[in-house]
């Protein structure tokens, strides 16, 4: 008797790319290459907006609400509270230097959580089309082998394409970094 399979998503939970927005996942000084690359995909597509998305870890989700954004708090109690709102100000002035005053509109939700299911739960508030992850860079290597990748995640966990932008590549004419 064959294994059951956990059900499938239909072909009519397809989200059309030309009539609803795309949710791009970002952190703090990550390369612009990421929200450049939603840009680029919600042109091409004619997408309505982008919506990008940072889950700090360290807050939880005290609310959600229809648009996507949530009212969250501290995990630590003894945190300070105002931390949230620098990282906040930081990824917007990033945003705005990377597609600033674009054709295309944009917004940016501070979430809370687990970045895979943050993102999905915004994904869900806007009915978005599809995701725009950019990959780790650097230090964040580990912690993403022991967390489990948030592309990973997304792509096993709901039924949106996701497009996942190379931020650290090797020049294989160069030969590997540590020969």
């Amino acid at each position: 008797m064959p294994a059951s399979q956990p059900p499938q998503p239909s072909p009519d939970r397809l989200v059309d790319f030309h009539a609803h927005p795309i949710v791009v996942g970002v952190m703090p000084g990550q390369p612009p290459l990421v929200a450049l690359t939603a840009l680029n995909l919600a042109r091409a597509v004619g997408a309505p907006g982008i919506h990008f998305g940072y889950a700090d870890q360290s807050r939880y989700v005290v609310e959600e609400f229809p648009d996507g954004s949530v009212r969250h708090a501290p995990i630590d109690p003894d945190d300070a509270d105002e931390q949230w709102r620098s990282t906040s100000e930081t990824i917007i002035a990033e945003l705005t230097k990377a597609v600033g005053d674009s054709e295309v509109p944009w917004h940016f939700h501070y979430l809370a959580g687990r970045p895979d299911r943050a993102l999905t739960h915004l994904a869900r508030a806007v009915d978005a089309a599809g995701f725009v992850i950019g990959t780790r860079l650097g230090k964040h290597h580990v912690r993403e082998f022991l967390n489990g990748s948030v592309t990973i995640r997304l792509c096993h966990h709901q039924h949106r394409p996701v497009i996942t932008v190379p931020l650290e590549v090797v020049d294989w004419s160069a030969g590997l970094p540590w020969q």
